[in-house]
């Protein structure tokens, strides 16, 4: 299974949280990391947004390139733990590459139990993509780290 862990980028300050809107930069770092992802994600890729103003509108950037829908999920919304959103994308058996766009430290509690085996606040970067393949090794599952790309990398 492919895991592309997706951190919405940079929103405004505001209140309440779910309504919060991506920023100009925030804009333009969506943009950038889409473009990334457009041109490597296979069409049977599948994308998960939490219902946040902001995620939904880093997804929007993805879906207007690639012409791509994307399913809004309350599993990944803020707040969400990194076995609820595991337990939403189907890890590690789903058939398709799925990516995910959602929040801290919720994606960094995700990479770090899938890489290391424990949950720790890993930092992922607003905007910023950590790719991961499960791979069967005998009778072990583990995670491989396939990528992180910043947008100021792009």
């Amino acid at each position: 299974m492919e895991l592309i862990l997706w951190r919405h980028a940079e929103a405004e300050p505001g209140e309440p949280d779910l309504g919060r809107h991506l920023s100009s930069k925030g804009e333009k770092q969506a943009r950038r990391i889409a473009e990334w992802l457009h041109g490597r994600l296979p069409d049977s890729a599948r994308i998960l947004v939490s219902p946040a103003t902001r995620a939904q509108q880093t997804a929007q950037a993805l879906a207007e390139l690639s012409r791509r829908k994307f399913k809004t999920l309350e599993q990944i919304a803020p707040g969400a733990t990194a076995e609820e959103l595991l337990a939403a994308v189907g890890w590690p058996g789903a058939r398709s590459p799925i990516v995910v766009v959602g929040h801290q430290p919720t994606l960094g509690l995700v990479a770090s139990r899938l890489i290391a085996g424990t949950e720790r606040p890993w930092a992922v970067k607003k905007g910023a993509v950590w790719w991961l393949s499960s791979n069967e090794r005998g009778e072990l599952e583990e995670a491989v780290l396939r990528a992180v790309i910043n947008p100021e990398l792009i």
